[in-house]
């Protein structure tokens, strides 16, 4: 009996309990998750180094440096060009006063300019011997000012002071007016004998063109808007010894600031 009883009570060796294995894997399961996280954090901060690394080499290298372009490796060495269209009522003009206007653009600036007699048009382009990339297009605003009315002394200073502009605009722009109403507020900005319109001119530094309802002024930026102002009034109504009045007190500041 007590050998019996001795068999049943041996324990085979390789038999574990269920509980056992099922804790052991959740161990390893634990062990493996870990094990991960940490090759995953490692590779993460491997990555940032190389890119601080790659970092601090754009830092220190040095900027590049460029020569700056020639005249003829712009727009791939092509010559510039402008074209000004010219009115019916400017060709007489334009062939009486043509040497005044092609000689400070050939000689000055440099570019190559002749009045085409098909399109009506005067074509202005550079040349290799243009130093300034610029002239091209004071030398089309100096023609278009010319086309506009302008006298050719007047628009010489376009060729001569960099901060000069033209500004145009109708009358219609500021009040419709029409018939007998829109000559008389062409009367009240021109004036008995242009009169108004040389005091606009004095008063604010500027020159004006009247053609028919649209008026052309060409000065600087601060001047032009002085004689905008004028000319809008006296569109509106406003009697000319009151404008001329505004006109000297805004002269009178212009004066005590330079």
């Amino acid at each position: 009996m007590q050998t019996s009883s001795e068999e049943s009570m041996i324990i085979d060796p390789d038999f574990v309990p269920k509980t056992i294995l099922s804790d052991n894997n959740d161990q390893q399961k634990e062990i493996c998750s870990i094990n991960q996280n940490e090759e995953t954090t490692s590779n993460e901060v491997e990555t940032e180094k190389s890119t601080m690394v790659v970092d601090n080499n754009i830092s220190e290298c040095s900027k590049p440096k460029f020569r700056p372009a020639k005249r003829n490796e712009l727009r791939n060495g092509s010559p510039q060009f402008r074209e000004i269209p010219v009115p019916r009522h400017r060709f007489a003009p334009l062939l009486k006063e043509w040497k005044k206007i092609y000689e400070p653009l050939v000689k000055h600036l440099n570019l190559q300019v002749r009045m085409n007699l098909k399109s009506k048009r005067v074509e202005i382009r550079t040349s290799k011997y243009t130093t300034d990339l610029g002239s091209i297009q004071k030398a089309a605003d100096f023609v278009k000012a010319f086309m506009l009315g302008f006298s050719v002394d007047d628009a010489l200073a376009i060729l001569r002071v960099d901060d000069l502009y033209i500004d145009s605009f109708e009358i219609k722009d500021v009040k419709t007016l029409e018939g007998d109403h829109l000559s008389r507020a062409i009367g009240r900005i021109a004036g008995k004998n242009g009169k108004v319109k040389f005091a606009i001119e004095n008063a604010s530094k500027t020159r004006i063109v009247l053609a028919d309802s649209s008026i052309h002024i060409l000065g600087s930026f601060q001047n032009i808007k002085i004689a905008r102002d004028a000319i809008v009034s006296l569109i509106l109504g406003s009697p000319p010894g009151k404008v001329n009045a505004n006109l000297a007190i805004v002269s009178s500041r212009m004066k005590q600031r330079f």
